[in-house]
């Protein structure tokens, strides 16, 4: 395993080590790599999300915490200064080989200085039960991204509040509620974040590629998607028919139509999801079709669980039709 190694010490922001996980995959010419990196406060949403759905804007914009997208998708995450990210780069094609190999690797290598960490089957690290640790996925030709967090120590009320409404009785419940849903690793170790951080880095690479001036300058022009404000906010046309719902398995799943004569003019989902394919396949199949369920049924591609984690079309049916 490679070690990516940025050799300037300044903290970046958030969308540089996005990009940094792009280029790697793109134009490094190694079969697995891996880093760490860390950013002030800041919000990172899914690539099928709505940020207004997601983020509590005003509060971020108050108290100057970063929004940005990521092109994977998953729920929206908080980071900070206390906790880790983590990055593995690969030219394995499937999400849940994929998935299995890096979760693996980072368990042992908590395991290796006496935490003892476990999977959940999914995309979480846990701790005694606990998450401290989730994870998300994308796709690029001939190579997969898993990156995700991994919680040190973090301000918990800058966490729900960057994601709820500002609201002082919801904000101490939510504390208290994820609280006992995550813990934190030193809760479970003398060890420093840094430490820890090596540690990891130390057991999981047995090489290093230093960008060099070049490299970075590459990054900071693939970071200029991630910053634009087309990118962040996105694209949302109004759509006249919008449903909703918690899909097992899968996630929260929101599709939105326009239909007109009983014709499904657009459509566009939104969502926590698993992207693993391309969603404008999906789109493309469904719009123009007839807002029923044997037209709609016959236009869905038989691949849905390549396009999005776990889908099943007797579940799409009945969020869209139903």
């Amino acid at each position: 395993m490679v070690h990516i190694v940025l050799q300037e010490k300044t903290c970046r922001d958030l969308s540089f080590y996005l990009s940094m996980e792009e280029y790697v995959a793109r134009h490094l010419d190694v079969a697995d790599a891996f880093f760490i990196w860390q950013v002030k406060p800041s919000v990172i949403f899914g690539r099928n999300q709505l940020i207004e759905n997601e983020v509590n804007i005003p509060y971020c914009e108050k108290h100057h915490v970063k929004m940005f997208r990521r092109k994977s998708g998953g729920g929206c995450v908080y980071a900070d200064m206390s906790n880790m990210m983590l990055a593995y780069i690969t030219k394995s094609d499937s999400v849940n080989f994929t998935y299995h190999k890096y979760t693996t690797m980072v368990i042992h290598a908590l395991k290796r200085i006496g935490i003892n960490a476990t999977a959940n089957g999914r995309n979480d690290i846990l701790i005694d039960g606990k998450k401290v640790s989730g994870n998300a996925f994308y796709h690029l030709p001939g190579r997969s991204i898993v990156h995700g967090t991994m919680l040190y120590d973090t301000d918990m009320r800058n966490m729900i509040s960057c994601i709820t409404p500002d609201d002082e009785k919801l904000i101490s419940k939510g504390v208290k509620s994820v609280r006992q849903r995550i813990t934190l690793l030193k809760d479970h170790t003398n060890m420093s974040l840094e430490e820890i951080r090596d540690s990891i880095i130390d057991f999981i690479c047995d090489q290093e590629y230093v960008l060099t001036s070049e490299d970075v300058r590459q990054i900071e022009e693939i970071e200029k998607e991630y910053l634009s404000p087309e990118f962040i906010f996105g694209n949302n046309p109004r759509h006249a028919v919008v449903k909703k719902q918690r899909i097992e398995g899968v996630g929260t799943v929101e599709v939105r139509m326009e239909i007109k004569n009983d014709v499904i003019k657009d459509i566009d989902f939104k969502g926590d999801f698993f992207l693993i394919g391309d969603l404008g396949e999906l789109c493309a199949a469904i719009r123009g079709t007839r807002y029923d369920r044997d037209s709609i049924s016959s236009a869905l591609p038989d691949n849905l669980n390549e396009i999005i984690n776990n889908l099943n079309k007797n579940d799409l049916l009945t969020l869209i039709i139903d």
